[in-house]
Protein backbone atom coordinates (compact mmCIF):
# COMPACT_ATOMS: atom_id res chain seq x y z
CA UNK A 1 0.00 0.00 0.00
CA UNK A 2 3.00 2.57 1.28
CA UNK A 3 4.60 2.11 -2.34
CA UNK A 4 1.33 4.19 -4.04
CA UNK A 5 3.50 7.57 -2.92
CA UNK A 6 6.83 6.46 -3.83
CA UNK A 7 7.69 8.72 -6.50
CA UNK A 8 4.88 11.66 -5.83
CA UNK A 9 6.13 15.22 -4.52
CA UNK A 10 5.07 15.93 -1.32
CA UNK A 11 2.07 18.07 -1.06
CA UNK A 12 0.38 15.89 -3.96
CA UNK A 13 0.97 12.67 -1.68
CA UNK A 14 -0.71 14.68 1.30
CA UNK A 15 -3.42 15.42 -0.79
CA UNK A 16 -3.74 11.57 -1.94
CA UNK A 17 -3.83 10.35 1.37
CA UNK A 18 -6.07 13.06 2.82
CA UNK A 19 -8.69 12.10 0.12
CA UNK A 20 -8.13 8.41 1.28
CA UNK A 21 -8.62 9.18 4.75
CA UNK A 22 -12.30 11.02 4.04
CA UNK A 23 -13.10 8.33 1.45
CA UNK A 24 -13.03 5.89 4.93
CA UNK A 25 -14.61 8.19 6.81
CA UNK A 26 -17.21 8.13 5.02
CA UNK A 27 -17.39 4.61 4.55
CA UNK A 28 -17.13 4.86 8.60
CA UNK A 29 -19.96 7.17 8.57
CA UNK A 30 -22.07 4.95 6.20
CA UNK A 31 -21.18 2.19 8.70
CA UNK A 32 -22.96 3.73 11.75
CA UNK A 33 -25.60 5.55 9.67
CA UNK A 34 -26.77 2.95 7.42
CA UNK A 35 -26.10 -0.59 9.37
CA UNK A 36 -28.33 0.70 12.40
CA UNK A 37 -31.02 -0.51 10.28
CA UNK A 38 -29.34 -4.02 10.06
CA UNK A 39 -29.19 -4.05 13.34
CA UNK A 40 -32.53 -2.01 14.70
CA UNK A 41 -35.41 -5.15 14.71
CA UNK A 42 -32.85 -7.48 16.47
CA UNK A 43 -31.98 -4.77 19.32
CA UNK A 44 -35.76 -3.56 19.14
CA UNK A 45 -36.69 -6.86 19.91
CA UNK A 46 -34.41 -8.01 22.30
CA UNK A 47 -33.35 -11.23 20.16
CA UNK A 48 -29.79 -9.90 20.88
CA UNK A 49 -27.97 -7.54 23.41
CA UNK A 50 -27.34 -4.40 21.49
CA UNK A 51 -23.36 -4.35 22.22
CA UNK A 52 -23.35 -8.75 20.47
CA UNK A 53 -25.74 -7.53 17.21
CA UNK A 54 -23.57 -4.41 16.79
CA UNK A 55 -19.91 -6.49 16.86
CA UNK A 56 -22.04 -9.54 15.23
CA UNK A 57 -23.24 -6.88 12.31
CA UNK A 58 -19.75 -5.32 11.97
CA UNK A 59 -18.11 -8.41 11.28
CA UNK A 60 -20.87 -9.75 8.56
CA UNK A 61 -20.35 -5.87 6.84
CA UNK A 62 -16.85 -6.97 7.24
CA UNK A 63 -17.36 -10.15 5.01
CA UNK A 64 -19.85 -8.98 2.72
CA UNK A 65 -17.29 -6.57 1.42
CA UNK A 66 -14.65 -9.05 1.20
CA UNK A 67 -16.62 -11.78 -0.77
CA UNK A 68 -19.25 -9.36 -2.27
CA UNK A 69 -17.30 -8.73 -5.75
CA UNK A 70 -16.88 -5.53 -7.56
CA UNK A 71 -20.26 -5.16 -9.79
CA UNK A 72 -21.38 -2.13 -7.49
CA UNK A 73 -17.83 -0.31 -7.52
CA UNK A 74 -17.90 -0.05 -11.09
CA UNK A 75 -21.51 1.06 -11.26
CA UNK A 76 -20.38 3.76 -9.10
CA UNK A 77 -17.66 4.92 -10.56
CA UNK A 78 -19.08 4.68 -14.24
CA UNK A 79 -21.79 7.31 -13.47
CA UNK A 80 -19.62 9.81 -14.29
CA UNK A 81 -19.24 10.26 -17.95
CA UNK A 82 -15.86 8.56 -19.57
CA UNK A 83 -14.66 11.91 -20.56
CA UNK A 84 -14.90 13.40 -17.00
CA UNK A 85 -12.57 9.94 -15.96
CA UNK A 86 -10.56 10.28 -18.35
CA UNK A 87 -9.13 13.62 -17.99
CA UNK A 88 -9.27 13.66 -13.93
CA UNK A 89 -5.53 15.39 -13.61
CA UNK A 90 -4.60 16.03 -10.09
CA UNK A 91 -5.79 19.79 -8.99
CA UNK A 92 -8.85 18.59 -10.61
CA UNK A 93 -9.41 15.21 -9.44
CA UNK A 94 -8.72 16.53 -5.84
CA UNK A 95 -11.62 19.13 -6.26
CA UNK A 96 -13.58 16.57 -7.03
CA UNK A 97 -13.36 13.95 -4.49
CA UNK A 98 -13.48 16.67 -1.84
CA UNK A 99 -16.63 18.00 -2.62
CA UNK A 100 -18.51 14.52 -3.30
CA UNK A 101 -17.17 13.71 0.05
CA UNK A 102 -18.12 16.97 1.95
CA UNK A 103 -21.50 16.71 0.63
CA UNK A 104 -22.00 13.03 0.83
CA UNK A 105 -20.49 13.34 4.62
CA UNK A 106 -22.35 16.34 5.47
CA UNK A 107 -25.86 15.22 4.84
CA UNK A 108 -25.01 11.61 6.09
CA UNK A 109 -24.28 13.28 9.57
CA UNK A 110 -27.17 15.63 9.62
CA UNK A 111 -29.86 12.67 8.87
CA UNK A 112 -27.61 10.67 11.72
CA UNK A 113 -28.36 13.33 14.12
CA UNK A 114 -31.46 14.16 13.69
CA UNK A 115 -32.22 10.26 13.75
CA UNK A 116 -33.68 10.20 10.17
CA UNK A 117 -33.09 6.86 8.29
CA UNK A 118 -31.86 9.05 4.94
CA UNK A 119 -30.14 6.85 1.96
CA UNK A 120 -26.02 6.89 1.89
CA UNK A 121 -26.53 5.62 -1.33
CA UNK A 122 -28.90 8.79 -2.57
CA UNK A 123 -26.13 10.69 -1.14
CA UNK A 124 -23.31 9.37 -2.47
CA UNK A 125 -25.41 9.18 -6.03
CA UNK A 126 -26.35 13.00 -5.48
CA UNK A 127 -23.09 13.80 -4.54
CA UNK A 128 -20.89 12.40 -7.87
CA UNK A 129 -23.92 13.27 -10.59
CA UNK A 130 -23.23 17.34 -8.94
CA UNK A 131 -20.00 17.31 -8.94
CA UNK A 132 -20.36 15.76 -13.06
CA UNK A 133 -22.89 18.48 -13.64
CA UNK A 134 -20.85 21.09 -12.26
CA UNK A 135 -17.83 20.04 -13.92
CA UNK A 136 -20.19 20.07 -17.91
CA UNK A 137 -21.61 23.63 -17.14
CA UNK A 138 -17.76 25.19 -16.44
CA UNK A 139 -16.98 24.08 -19.12
CA UNK A 140 -19.69 25.37 -21.45
CA UNK A 141 -21.39 22.07 -22.13
CA UNK A 142 -24.68 21.01 -22.14
CA UNK A 143 -25.54 20.03 -18.12
CA UNK A 144 -26.49 16.40 -18.91
CA UNK A 145 -23.16 15.73 -20.51
CA UNK A 146 -21.38 15.78 -17.31
CA UNK A 147 -23.27 12.47 -16.13
CA UNK A 148 -23.89 9.32 -17.63
CA UNK A 149 -27.20 9.84 -18.14
CA UNK A 150 -27.79 5.48 -18.88
CA UNK A 151 -26.13 4.64 -15.71
CA UNK A 152 -27.89 7.30 -13.36
CA UNK A 153 -31.07 6.10 -14.83
CA UNK A 154 -30.83 2.26 -13.74
CA UNK A 155 -29.31 3.50 -10.36
CA UNK A 156 -32.11 5.50 -10.08
CA UNK A 157 -34.96 3.67 -11.13
CA UNK A 158 -33.45 0.92 -8.95
CA UNK A 159 -33.35 3.26 -5.64
CA UNK A 160 -37.10 3.92 -6.68
CA UNK A 161 -38.37 0.47 -7.20
CA UNK A 162 -36.26 -1.38 -4.31
CA UNK A 163 -38.37 0.42 -1.15
CA UNK A 164 -41.83 -0.70 -2.86
CA UNK A 165 -40.53 -4.39 -3.36
CA UNK A 166 -40.23 -4.04 0.43
CA UNK A 167 -43.18 -3.08 1.41
CA UNK A 168 -45.09 -4.88 -0.72
CA UNK A 169 -43.41 -8.20 -0.19
CA UNK A 170 -42.53 -7.72 3.92
CA UNK A 171 -46.55 -6.95 3.89
CA UNK A 172 -47.00 -10.43 1.98
CA UNK A 173 -44.94 -12.08 4.40
CA UNK A 174 -46.46 -10.55 7.60
CA UNK A 175 -49.70 -11.71 6.34
CA UNK A 176 -48.56 -15.21 5.39
CA UNK A 177 -46.76 -15.47 8.89
CA UNK A 178 -50.42 -14.38 10.79
CA UNK A 179 -52.58 -17.07 8.74
CA UNK A 180 -49.48 -19.73 9.15
CA UNK A 181 -49.90 -19.32 12.73
CA UNK A 182 -52.47 -16.60 14.22
CA UNK A 183 -52.15 -17.38 18.02
CA UNK A 184 -48.50 -17.64 17.95
CA UNK A 185 -46.44 -15.55 20.57
CA UNK A 186 -44.16 -14.15 16.92
CA UNK A 187 -46.87 -11.42 16.60
CA UNK A 188 -47.01 -9.76 20.00
CA UNK A 189 -44.53 -6.68 20.61
CA UNK A 190 -41.42 -6.99 23.41
CA UNK A 191 -43.67 -5.22 25.95
CA UNK A 192 -46.30 -7.66 25.72
CA UNK A 193 -44.29 -10.61 26.09
CA UNK A 194 -42.85 -9.06 29.50
CA UNK A 195 -46.12 -8.47 30.38
CA UNK A 196 -47.78 -11.82 29.31
CA UNK A 197 -45.01 -13.87 30.04
CA UNK A 198 -42.41 -12.50 31.88
CA UNK A 199 -39.75 -12.88 29.29
CA UNK A 200 -37.40 -10.82 27.96
CA UNK A 201 -36.48 -12.30 24.80
CA UNK A 202 -38.72 -13.34 21.56
CA UNK A 203 -39.36 -17.29 21.25
CA UNK A 204 -36.66 -19.76 20.45
CA UNK A 205 -37.21 -20.15 16.99
CA UNK A 206 -37.96 -16.19 16.15
CA UNK A 207 -34.87 -15.50 18.24
CA UNK A 208 -32.71 -17.31 15.88
CA UNK A 209 -34.40 -16.18 12.42
CA UNK A 210 -34.32 -12.66 13.87
CA UNK A 211 -30.51 -13.33 14.34
CA UNK A 212 -29.91 -15.14 11.41
CA UNK A 213 -31.92 -12.85 9.24
CA UNK A 214 -30.70 -9.47 10.85
CA UNK A 215 -26.65 -11.24 10.42
CA UNK A 216 -27.90 -11.81 7.00
CA UNK A 217 -29.07 -8.49 5.97
CA UNK A 218 -25.43 -7.20 7.64
CA UNK A 219 -23.70 -9.06 5.16
CA UNK A 220 -25.75 -8.24 2.24
CA UNK A 221 -25.39 -4.47 2.99
CA UNK A 222 -21.26 -5.08 3.19
CA UNK A 223 -21.60 -6.24 -0.31
CA UNK A 224 -23.48 -3.47 -1.53
CA UNK A 225 -22.62 -0.13 -0.19
CA UNK A 226 -19.06 -1.45 0.41
CA UNK A 227 -18.70 -2.07 -2.73
CA UNK A 228 -19.71 1.84 -3.29
CA UNK A 229 -16.44 2.18 -0.99
CA UNK A 230 -14.56 0.19 -3.10
CA UNK A 231 -15.58 2.57 -5.83
CA UNK A 232 -14.73 5.85 -4.38
CA UNK A 233 -11.45 4.50 -3.26
CA UNK A 234 -10.52 3.29 -6.67
CA UNK A 235 -11.88 6.47 -8.32
CA UNK A 236 -9.02 8.47 -5.75
CA UNK A 237 -6.32 6.47 -6.84
CA UNK A 238 -7.35 6.44 -10.53
CA UNK A 239 -7.28 10.15 -11.03
CA UNK A 240 -4.59 10.69 -8.49
CA UNK A 241 -2.30 8.09 -8.75
CA UNK A 242 -3.05 6.80 -12.78
CA UNK A 243 0.91 5.62 -12.98
CA UNK A 244 -0.06 2.96 -10.29
CA UNK A 245 -3.41 2.30 -10.79
CA UNK A 246 -4.65 3.23 -14.45
CA UNK A 247 -4.48 -0.54 -14.97
CA UNK A 248 -3.59 -3.55 -12.92
CA UNK A 249 -0.17 -3.82 -12.08
CA UNK A 250 -0.78 -7.74 -10.94
CA UNK A 251 -2.61 -8.43 -14.14
CA UNK A 252 -1.41 -12.13 -15.02
CA UNK A 253 0.20 -12.65 -18.91
CA UNK A 254 -3.27 -14.72 -19.76
CA UNK A 255 -5.51 -11.25 -18.06
CA UNK A 256 -3.49 -9.12 -20.42
CA UNK A 257 -3.34 -11.33 -23.34
CA UNK A 258 -7.56 -11.88 -22.89
CA UNK A 259 -7.70 -8.09 -23.21
CA UNK A 260 -5.21 -8.06 -26.39
CA UNK A 261 -7.53 -11.15 -27.93
CA UNK A 262 -10.69 -9.69 -27.39
CA UNK A 263 -9.31 -6.08 -29.15
CA UNK A 264 -8.06 -8.21 -31.65
CA UNK A 265 -11.98 -9.90 -31.78
CA UNK A 266 -13.49 -6.65 -31.96
CA UNK A 267 -11.55 -4.86 -34.96
CA UNK A 268 -12.92 -7.47 -36.81
CA UNK A 269 -16.38 -7.27 -36.03
CA UNK A 270 -17.01 -3.44 -36.68
CA UNK A 271 -14.65 -3.03 -39.50
CA UNK A 272 -17.12 -6.42 -40.85
CA UNK A 273 -19.93 -4.34 -40.51
CA UNK A 274 -19.02 -1.36 -40.92
CA UNK A 275 -21.97 -0.72 -43.49
CA UNK A 276 -24.28 -1.98 -40.89
CA UNK A 277 -23.37 0.32 -38.55
CA UNK A 278 -23.06 3.71 -40.88
CA UNK A 279 -26.35 5.20 -39.87
CA UNK A 280 -25.96 4.34 -35.80
CA UNK A 281 -22.44 4.59 -35.30
CA UNK A 282 -19.71 6.49 -36.89
CA UNK A 283 -16.68 4.30 -37.72
CA UNK A 284 -15.59 6.55 -40.15
CA UNK A 285 -11.75 6.64 -39.23
CA UNK A 286 -10.11 3.64 -40.43
CA UNK A 287 -7.82 1.20 -38.33
CA UNK A 288 -4.00 2.78 -39.78
CA UNK A 289 -4.88 6.40 -38.77
CA UNK A 290 -2.51 7.50 -35.69
CA UNK A 291 -4.51 8.02 -32.96
CA UNK A 292 -3.13 11.13 -30.71
CA UNK A 293 -2.36 10.65 -27.44
CA UNK A 294 -4.90 12.81 -26.03
CA UNK A 295 -8.19 12.08 -27.44
CA UNK A 296 -11.82 12.05 -27.46
CA UNK A 297 -14.35 9.11 -26.76
CA UNK A 298 -15.85 9.24 -29.28
CA UNK A 299 -16.96 6.61 -31.87
CA UNK A 300 -15.37 7.94 -35.45
CA UNK A 301 -11.97 7.02 -33.43
CA UNK A 302 -12.63 3.73 -32.44
CA UNK A 303 -10.76 1.87 -35.50
CA UNK A 304 -7.50 3.93 -34.64
CA UNK A 305 -8.04 3.05 -31.15
CA UNK A 306 -8.33 -0.53 -31.14
CA UNK A 307 -5.06 -0.84 -33.55
CA UNK A 308 -3.34 1.10 -31.16
CA UNK A 309 -4.22 -0.98 -28.30
CA UNK A 310 -3.27 -4.39 -30.53
CA UNK A 311 -0.13 -2.30 -31.05
CA UNK A 312 0.71 -1.54 -27.33
CA UNK A 313 -0.12 -5.13 -25.63
CA UNK A 314 1.55 -6.83 -28.57
CA UNK A 315 4.21 -9.51 -26.28
CA UNK A 316 3.18 -7.92 -23.19
CA UNK A 317 3.22 -9.90 -20.52
CA UNK A 318 3.13 -7.78 -17.52
CA UNK A 319 2.59 -3.91 -17.87
CA UNK A 320 5.83 -2.89 -16.35
CA UNK A 321 7.12 -3.42 -19.61
CA UNK A 322 4.46 -0.13 -20.30
CA UNK A 323 5.99 2.77 -19.34
CA UNK A 324 3.42 5.18 -17.34
CA UNK A 325 2.20 7.36 -20.00
CA UNK A 326 1.16 3.83 -21.78
CA UNK A 327 -0.52 2.88 -19.24
CA UNK A 328 -2.75 5.79 -18.76
CA UNK A 329 -3.43 5.87 -23.03
CA UNK A 330 -3.85 2.00 -22.39
CA UNK A 331 -6.72 2.58 -19.95
CA UNK A 332 -8.50 6.04 -21.64
CA UNK A 333 -8.61 3.45 -24.86
CA UNK A 334 -10.21 0.39 -23.03
CA UNK A 335 -12.64 2.94 -21.28
CA UNK A 336 -13.93 4.79 -25.13
CA UNK A 337 -13.89 1.48 -26.35
CA UNK A 338 -16.00 -0.31 -23.81
CA UNK A 339 -18.58 3.02 -24.26
CA UNK A 340 -18.81 2.37 -27.68
CA UNK A 341 -19.30 -1.74 -27.38
CA UNK A 342 -22.02 -0.53 -24.79
CA UNK A 343 -23.86 1.75 -27.04
CA UNK A 344 -23.78 -1.02 -30.12
CA UNK A 345 -24.72 -3.64 -28.30
CA UNK A 346 -27.91 -1.90 -27.46
CA UNK A 347 -29.05 -1.58 -31.57
CA UNK A 348 -31.77 -3.22 -32.97
CA UNK A 349 -29.91 -4.38 -35.94
CA UNK A 350 -27.68 -7.07 -34.00
CA UNK A 351 -28.79 -9.98 -33.22
CA UNK A 352 -29.15 -11.78 -29.54
CA UNK A 353 -26.21 -13.84 -30.43
CA UNK A 354 -24.02 -10.35 -31.90
CA UNK A 355 -24.80 -8.61 -28.30
CA UNK A 356 -23.59 -11.75 -26.11
CA UNK A 357 -20.46 -11.81 -28.50
CA UNK A 358 -20.36 -8.26 -28.03
CA UNK A 359 -20.98 -8.06 -24.11
CA UNK A 360 -18.22 -11.05 -23.49
CA UNK A 361 -15.77 -9.17 -25.41
CA UNK A 362 -16.44 -6.04 -23.19
CA UNK A 363 -15.87 -8.66 -19.80
CA UNK A 364 -12.66 -9.20 -21.89
CA UNK A 365 -11.27 -6.03 -22.29
CA UNK A 366 -11.88 -5.05 -18.48
CA UNK A 367 -10.74 -7.46 -17.09
CA UNK A 368 -7.10 -5.48 -16.27
CA UNK A 369 -9.33 -2.15 -15.46
CA UNK A 370 -12.14 -3.10 -13.56
CA UNK A 371 -10.15 -4.32 -10.08
CA UNK A 372 -9.25 -3.18 -7.08
CA UNK A 373 -6.44 -4.04 -4.61
CA UNK A 374 -6.98 -6.49 -1.89
CA UNK A 375 -5.99 -3.54 0.73
CA UNK A 376 -8.39 -1.57 -0.89
CA UNK A 377 -11.08 -3.89 0.25
CA UNK A 378 -9.76 -4.80 3.43
CA UNK A 379 -9.34 -0.94 4.19
CA UNK A 380 -13.05 -0.36 3.40
CA UNK A 381 -14.00 -3.39 4.92
CA UNK A 382 -12.53 -2.58 8.12
CA UNK A 383 -13.78 1.07 8.08
CA UNK A 384 -17.81 -0.19 7.29
CA UNK A 385 -17.17 -2.93 9.98
CA UNK A 386 -15.78 -0.57 12.68
CA UNK A 387 -18.34 2.37 11.86
CA UNK A 388 -21.11 -0.22 12.68
CA UNK A 389 -20.29 -0.47 15.90
CA UNK A 390 -21.04 3.17 17.05
CA UNK A 391 -23.36 5.48 16.86
CA UNK A 392 -26.43 3.00 16.55
CA UNK A 393 -29.00 3.87 18.86
CA UNK A 394 -30.75 7.06 17.06
CA UNK A 395 -31.83 5.04 14.03
CA UNK A 396 -32.31 1.70 16.41
CA UNK A 397 -35.24 3.92 18.16
CA UNK A 398 -36.58 5.03 14.94
CA UNK A 399 -37.11 1.92 13.31
CA UNK A 400 -38.33 -0.23 15.81
CA UNK A 401 -40.78 2.73 17.89
CA UNK A 402 -41.19 5.79 15.43
CA UNK A 403 -42.54 3.69 12.14
CA UNK A 404 -45.44 2.70 13.21
CA UNK A 405 -48.20 3.58 16.10
CA UNK A 406 -47.68 0.66 17.97
CA UNK A 407 -43.93 -1.26 18.58
CA UNK A 408 -42.55 -3.70 15.96
CA UNK A 409 -43.71 -7.05 17.07
CA UNK A 410 -41.24 -10.13 16.30
CA UNK A 411 -43.12 -11.12 13.38
CA UNK A 412 -42.95 -7.66 11.52
CA UNK A 413 -39.28 -7.83 12.46
CA UNK A 414 -38.58 -11.15 10.64
CA UNK A 415 -40.25 -10.34 7.83
CA UNK A 416 -38.98 -6.61 7.22
CA UNK A 417 -35.37 -8.04 7.83
CA UNK A 418 -35.89 -11.22 5.66
CA UNK A 419 -37.35 -9.23 2.87
CA UNK A 420 -34.50 -6.54 3.17
CA UNK A 421 -31.79 -8.92 3.19
CA UNK A 422 -33.18 -10.77 -0.11
CA UNK A 423 -33.49 -7.46 -1.98
CA UNK A 424 -29.92 -6.04 -1.04
CA UNK A 425 -28.73 -9.65 -1.67
CA UNK A 426 -30.00 -9.82 -5.21
CA UNK A 427 -29.37 -6.20 -5.86
CA UNK A 428 -25.80 -6.51 -5.05
CA UNK A 429 -25.56 -9.87 -7.24
CA UNK A 430 -27.10 -8.00 -9.95
CA UNK A 431 -23.98 -5.13 -9.66
CA UNK A 432 -27.08 -2.66 -8.92
CA UNK A 433 -27.10 -0.06 -5.89
CA UNK A 434 -29.61 0.30 -3.62
CA UNK A 435 -30.28 2.05 -0.52
CA UNK A 436 -30.52 -0.43 2.63
CA UNK A 437 -32.07 2.26 4.60
CA UNK A 438 -35.11 2.66 1.94
CA UNK A 439 -35.34 -0.92 1.82
CA UNK A 440 -35.33 -1.41 5.28
CA UNK A 441 -37.83 1.54 6.25
CA UNK A 442 -40.00 0.76 3.59
CA UNK A 443 -40.37 -3.04 4.61
CA UNK A 444 -41.10 -2.10 7.83
CA UNK A 445 -43.91 0.00 7.16
CA UNK A 446 -45.36 -2.58 4.79
CA UNK A 447 -45.62 -4.29 7.67
CA UNK A 448 -47.22 -1.84 10.08
CA UNK A 449 -50.14 -1.64 7.30
CA UNK A 450 -50.58 -4.94 7.03
CA UNK A 451 -50.54 -5.70 10.72
CA UNK A 452 -53.02 -2.42 10.70
CA UNK A 453 -51.10 -0.72 13.20
CA UNK A 454 -51.05 2.46 11.09
CA UNK A 455 -48.33 4.45 10.69
CA UNK A 456 -46.53 7.63 12.18
CA UNK A 457 -47.23 10.55 9.78
CA UNK A 458 -44.52 12.72 11.49
CA UNK A 459 -41.85 9.65 11.36
CA UNK A 460 -42.44 8.54 8.06
CA UNK A 461 -43.04 12.31 6.56
CA UNK A 462 -39.97 13.27 7.96
CA UNK A 463 -38.49 9.50 6.03
CA UNK A 464 -39.81 10.90 2.71
CA UNK A 465 -38.89 14.75 2.82
CA UNK A 466 -35.19 13.48 3.29
CA UNK A 467 -35.81 10.93 0.46
CA UNK A 468 -36.83 13.24 -1.55
CA UNK A 469 -34.46 16.25 -0.57
CA UNK A 470 -31.42 13.86 -0.51
CA UNK A 471 -30.54 14.10 -4.26
CA UNK A 472 -31.17 17.33 -5.39
CA UNK A 473 -29.17 18.74 -1.63
CA UNK A 474 -26.48 17.03 -2.08
CA UNK A 475 -26.35 18.09 -5.95
CA UNK A 476 -26.31 21.24 -5.58
CA UNK A 477 -24.16 20.99 -2.33
CA UNK A 478 -21.33 18.76 -4.36
CA UNK A 479 -21.69 20.69 -7.60
CA UNK A 480 -20.89 24.27 -5.60
CA UNK A 481 -18.25 22.97 -4.08
CA UNK A 482 -16.78 21.72 -6.57
CA UNK A 483 -17.47 24.90 -8.81
CA UNK A 484 -16.06 26.90 -5.92
CA UNK A 485 -12.87 24.77 -5.66
CA UNK A 486 -12.38 24.90 -9.45
CA UNK A 487 -13.10 28.72 -9.57
CA UNK A 488 -11.10 30.16 -6.80
CA UNK A 489 -8.44 27.64 -6.86
CA UNK A 490 -7.42 27.88 -11.01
Amino acid sequence: MLDLFSGMAFWPAIMLLLALFFVLAYEFINGFHDTANAVATVIYTKAMPAHLAVIGSGIANFFGVILGGLGVAYAIVHLLPVDLLLNVGVGHGLYMVYALLAAAIIWNLGTWYFGIPASSSHTLIGSIMGVGIANAMINNQYWLSGINVKKAIDILLSLLISPTIGLVMAGLMLLALKKWRPDSRMHITPEERKNIDGKKHPPFWTRTTLIASAMGMSFAHGSNDGQKGIGLLMLVLIGLAPAKFAVDMNSTAYQIERTHYAAIQLRDFYESNKTRFAQQIDLSQSADQALPTLFKCEPATTLPALNSLIHTLEGVKNFAELDAEERRKVRRILLCLDDTAKKASKLPILTSQEKSDLDQLRKDLNTTTEYAPQWVIIAVALALGLGTMVGWKRIVLTVGEKIGNKGMTYAQGNAAQITAATAIGVASWTGMPVSTTHILSSAVAGTMVANKSGLQGGTVRSILIAWVLTLPVTILLSGGLFWAATVLFA
